[in-house]
């Protein structure tokens, strides 16, 4: 009997040539000192100037190499500074355009392919609104209230993701794909740039490439064509950049472009003036990166007779992984050395890529909230009905299909326990395996106390089960994990703690801080208490005094924008107990309770 439904995602591909991608690495921060995490001028104290309203410093999207290498390639994206006001829609009568002189077509127009048609005014989208519809909306599009877009922006650039939490990540991902208002002070196209940058940051490459998207060809702006170039090579999506290339090549100064046209051209239905654009682009790149753009518009005329030799090259960009991955070429596995860890995540979600292939990566990807439950399950189940075998992901997908569907509850708790116990070394790893077998620990029927009650309630909260996990009080002891997970999580709850009972959990002094914090955050302590424990609550700085207006002002996306800032860390050891009270405190004050409560129980999870 199998319990999975196997994900065919992107069995049937086109021109588009779907993939994975790869990004830079950010050093994780705070490492000794947890307030280093946040951004320079929040950790300030007190006395310093509360930064309401700052200019957005301009930054660059940068290509994915290793920190100590920078190869000469055409993936360097130059940044432009975000627009000091809205961009306006163009005219409803087009005016004149010049004409490319090597192939004579008016610029705008592709050199090849479909005919690029200019839509009414009435059909455009506007730049006001940019998103994507999502099957629950979060929040009201206005969820920047009457901030300042260059404040919100600047924000965004200055975040190193992924962040600690997974939930948090999850509420933002969200966030910003949604449809949200252009805030004040930004031109939409350049907003939408930096909310697909910071989404391809955090891992979330195809809903970088859907926000983009989101903004017609027609409006773009010279920020919006850089990232929608990394984008696009995020996820092996060549295609994606040729109703681009033709106008981006004047209004940008990436030489990626020249390449791109040049394949785009290569690709399209009139293949005669690919030869001429692709001479032009030998005058800008060489090497591996010319013969990888040469091998994609070699497709349209079944010419690959190119052959990629990896030996002679020092390191990965995001224009040699982007291409790389759409050919189908094998990418040496010490190339992927110092990367960040946005890498996982990208290839996790790629289609190119075969399930036993996306496993390793799948965990960690979970862990950060990149790849849901269902999709984990999804995918394991893709490993057991598909042909490899021999696997290590065969053993994980056996053990899945057992965990649900094994004769006895002994026999499913002890398909449990293997995957617990089997992740690879790391707290990312063994927090993906709770993710992984969350809806399954939510099927085992209550008992008494045992051994396994704390970790399958911590597993089922991970992919937040927090009604099923509150039907566990009765088998958790006082002062107990599962008993301080329910406290923090139970929907229902309306009672209040005090300090003998955040002192009953007291096994953990990290732990209990944070217990402590996230209860206050919750309004379910009172905050002296958790000030008692060691959590600052009193204690103020630039971030704290930003999160607590935002919220106090009904500004959820900057809440959550925040809430990032705060979390810049790959370690929740670094995050701080006071940073989880003002995170769970304006999250609640927001309206998003639920979120407060999974991320209170995600950091005693996992501090």
């Amino acid at each position: 009997m199998r319990i999975f439904r196997a994900d065919r995602a992107g069995i049937a591909l086109a021109v588009a040539l779907g993939g994975g991608g790869l990004i830079a690495g950010w050093p994780a921060l705070g490492q000794q000192k947890p307030e280093s995490i946040l951004p320079p001028g929040f950790d300030q104290p007190t006395s310093a100037p509360t930064p309401s309203r700052p200019r957005a410093t301009p930054s660059r999207p940068v290509p994915v190499a290793t920190a100590s290498a920078t190869p000469a390639s055409p993936a360097t994206v130059p940044g432009t500074p975000l627009a000091a006001t809205s961009t306006p829609l163009p005219s409803a009568t087009p005016s004149p355009v010049a004409t490319d002189p090597l192939t004579g077509l008016p610029i705008g127009q592709p050199a090849a392919g479909p005919v690029h048609y200019v839509l009414p005014a009435g059909s455009r989208r506007s730049l006001d609104l940019i998103g994507i519809v999502p099957p629950d909306r979060m929040m009201n599009p206005a969820a920047f209230g009457s901030a300042d877009g260059r404040y919100i922006a600047g924000l965004m650039q200055a975040t190193r993701a992924p962040v600690a939490s997974r939930w948090v990540s999850i509420a933002l991902r969200r966030m910003l794909a949604q449809p949200l208002a252009t805030p004040r002070n930004v031109g939409g196209a350049d907003f939408a740039a930096e909310r697909a940058w910071l989404l391809l940051r955090m891992g979330e490459s195809d809903l970088a490439r859907a926000i983009v998207q989101a903004v017609d060809p027609d409006n773009y702006s010279p920020r919006l064509y850089d990232v929608a170039m990394q984008a696009a090579l995020a996820t092996g999506d060549i295609g994606a950049m040729c109703p681009l290339a033709t106008t981006a090549v004047t209004v940008t100064d990436d030489p990626s472009w020249v390449l791109a046209r040049a394949m785009c051209a290569g690709l399209g239905s009139s293949p005669t003036t690919a030869p001429p654009l692709m001479n032009q682009a030998k005058r800008i790149a060489g090497g591996v990166d010319l013969l990888l753009a040469q091998k994609i518009a070699g497709r349209a005329s079944n010419r690959q007779d190119i052959t990629i030799e990896w030996q002679s090259v020092p390191s990965l960009t995001m224009w040699r992984y982007g291409l790389a991955t759409a050919l189908g070429e094998t990418i040496p596995d010490e190339l992927f050395a110092g990367l960040g860890p946005q890498v996982a995540y990208w290839r996790a979600l790629s289609p190119r890529l075969t399930p036993v292939a996306r496993a390793p990566f799948a965990e960690l990807a979970a862990a950060q909230g990149v790849l849901s439950n269902a999709a984990l399950v999804d995918l394991y189940g893709a490993v057991d009905a598909g042909d490899e075998t021999g696997v290590t992901a065969n053993a994980v997908a056996n053990d899945v299909r057992n965990a649900y569907v094994a004769n006895s509850r002994d026999g499913r708790l002890d398909a449990l326990r293997t995957l617990w116990k089997g992740a690879d070394a790391g707290e990312a790893a063994h927090y993906g395996r709770y993710v992984l077998t969350a809806r399954a620990a939510s099927r085992i029927p209550l008992a008494d106390k045992t051994d396994d009650s704390d970790t399958l309630i911590a597993a089922m909260l991970s992919a937040g089960f927090d009604g099923r996990a509150a039907e566990w009080r009765g088998s958790v002891g006082r002062g107990s994990l599962g008993w301080a997970l329910i406290a923090l999580s139970d929907p229902e709850s309306q009672q209040r703690y005090s300090s003998s009972d955040v002192g009953a959990f007291g096994s953990d002094a990290r732990k209990q801080r944070m217990f402590a914090a996230g209860l206050a955050g919750l309004g379910r302590l009172d905050a002296s208490v958790a000030q008692s424990y060691g959590v600052d609550v009193a204690g103020e700085n630039a971030w704290t005094k930003a999160i607590d207006r935002a919220a106090a002002e009904g500004r959820p996306g900057e809440v959550l924008i925040l809430c990032a800032t705060g979390m810049q860390t790959n370690d929740w050891r670094a995050v701080p107990a006071q940073g989880l009270f003002h995170i769970v405190n304006a999250l609640r004050v927001v309206g998003l309770g639920a979120m407060a409560r999974m991320v209170a129980t995600e950091a005693v999870t996992r501090a």
